[in-house]
């Protein structure tokens, strides 16, 4: 019986959002994916996340591999991750790595929108590290968050990278699975990757980055035209992070050839000319608040009303109250809305469901995501904050926990959920676990941008984007860049070289 071959196994992935003034700790990984050796494929069982794609394969194909799991890392999206964090992180990566003892092969995941205090080009520097411990004769194939800002770093330390193909990302299983099977058929002699890469300086707005829509469609259906092509190994489309403030910030594409570097430049060519020639169509079609909630006021409900001033999923701290107070305003009392704040949580844990109390809700991270709702609301519940989602949905979990939650309803109709831990809206079962029906409400508040719709839009008639104010403004405008690179449009007009 031959020998099997090793393959290494690491996952570090944090959405980094540079505008917010918090950091994100250590802490923040252990309250979410910490795992080390055995525990990661144990931890990451049923999720359908990359890494666990990555395991899946290797074991379909146990006979001639062997996984060697390092490490998985991963928070919430939050603020730049403290030196102290990202030291302890890459550190314990690195020294784990070493203890594997010589490996035939790496599957990595990485973000790609990850950034340190004092490594901006974060997934560049720990993978760069990887390939010193490693050589430069062991293949090393990564995946990507598509809201990732690919570094030069980055590419010239891996053989080839895949990107997922959806937005909101329901396909992250399927691209784990892809990426080991490009590592194992390397390692069996079957093919040669050969990678190009192109960043042209274009940002795509975050509003337009769906990827079953326009304006991404035709770009993405352009992408799969050139997998037609035998000798195309994969090709994937970098979106992009725009609250990430680094130099690398705004779209790329990749492309992956069977030992043609020239087609792969080719074709990368290709679809960065599609993107200069429609660079005007990526760019948001932005509204004032008032405006889009009376707009609602005029459609039939469910409406699931995305807060992309908000958007947990990409660092927002989960408690912005704007369009809360537009739609009382507006007097669009039938409305759903979940925050975090922990204070309200822990205020009403002596409470009993039934008790009538004051409450002063949302608005306390910050100053730039409105000011505190306050009110009389009956308590209707009190929860753990568990729920488990069994389908493939953005982020890949399927165990989640928002910590302690109270559910709680004001006289005017408005129905309140009140987390002690942000969760990202990406799951309807963050409300049906909690006796909370969906289809009851006119507008569900919810705090995402693309993400969430994969959850909402089989309860919804309606999907509305708000132009709301806050760390995840589409309006990329307000946002105080200082590291981007110049020239990139839509800040400056750019041409094609």
């Amino acid at each position: 019986m031959l020998e099997r071959k090793r393959i290494g196994v690491i996952g570090f992935l944090h959405e980094s959002n540079t505008f917010i003034s918090t950091p994100t700790d250590y802490e923040a990984f252990q309250n979410d994916w910490l795992l080390e050796g055995n525990e990661f494929p144990l931890g990451m069982s049923g999720a359908h996340h990359e890494t666990t794609g990555f395991f899946s394969a290797l074991d379909e194909n146990v006979d001639e591999f062997e996984a060697v799991p390092i490490m998985m890392a991963r928070a919430i999206p939050y603020g730049t991750i403290t030196a102290d964090a990202y030291t302890r992180i890459v550190g314990r990566i690195l020294e784990l790595l070493r203890q594997a003892g010589p490996l035939d092969g790496v599957l990595a995941a990485p973000h790609g929108a990850t950034v340190s205090e004092k490594q901006p080009d974060a997934d560049g520097y720990w993978l760069e590290e990887v390939r010193k411990i490693i050589g430069p004769d062991v293949p090393m194939i990564a995946t990507l968050d598509p809201h990732g800002n690919l570094s030069h770093k980055m590419a010239t330390a891996c053989d080839a990278m895949i990107s997922y193909r959806s937005n909101p990302h329901l396909d992250q299983f399927e691209v784990g699975r892809q990426a080991a099977k490009l590592l194992l058929d390397t390692l069996r002699g079957k093919i040669t990757p050969t990678m190009a890469v192109v960043t042209p300086p274009i940002a795509i707005n975050i509003q337009k980055q769906e990827t079953l829509v326009e304006p991404c469609l035709p770009l993405y259906q352009l992408a799969n035209r050139q997998m037609k092509d035998k000798d195309v190994l994969t090709n994937s489309i970098m979106l992009g992070f725009p609250y990430s403030d680094v130099e690398e910030m705004g779209a790329a594409f990749i492309v992956v050839t069977d030992n043609d570097e020239p087609k792969a430049k080719q074709y990368a060519a290709e679809l960065e000319t599609y993107l200069f020639e429609h660079r005007q169509d990526f760019q948001a079609d932005l509204e004032n608040v008032e405006d889009t909630v009376v707009k609602c006021s005029q459609l039939k409900g469910p409406i699931c009303l995305l807060d992309m001033g908000d958007n947990t999923g990409g660092g927002s701290p989960a408690d912005s109250t704007i369009l809360l107070h537009e739609c009382q305003r507006q007097a669009l009392t039938n409305t759903f809305v979940c925050l975090y704040d922990p204070s309200v949580v822990q205020a009403l844990k002596e409470n009993d469901i039934g008790d009538v109390v004051k409450v002063k809700v949302g608005a306390k991270t910050d100053r730039l995501h409105g000011t505190p709702w306050e009110g009389e609301v009956e308590l209707l519940g009190k929860y753990d904050g568990k729920f488990f989602e069994p389908q493939p949905r953005h982020g890949g979990a399927t165990d989640c926990d928002q910590g302690d939650t109270v559910v709680v309803k004001h006289n005017s109709g408005l129905t309140i959920m009140v987390t002690s831990k942000r969760q990202p809206p990406f799951s309807i079962k963050q409300l049906t676990t909690f006796n909370v029906d969906p289809t009851s409400f006119h507008i569900l508040i919810t705090k995402g941008v693309n993400a969430p719709i994969a959850a909402y839009q089989p309860v919804c008639r309606e999907i509305v984007r708000a132009n709301t104010a806050g760390v995840t403004t589409a309006d990329m405008g307000q946002l105080d860049y200082r590291y981007r690179r110049r020239p990139l449009y839509p800040f400056e007009e750019v041409r094609q070289e």
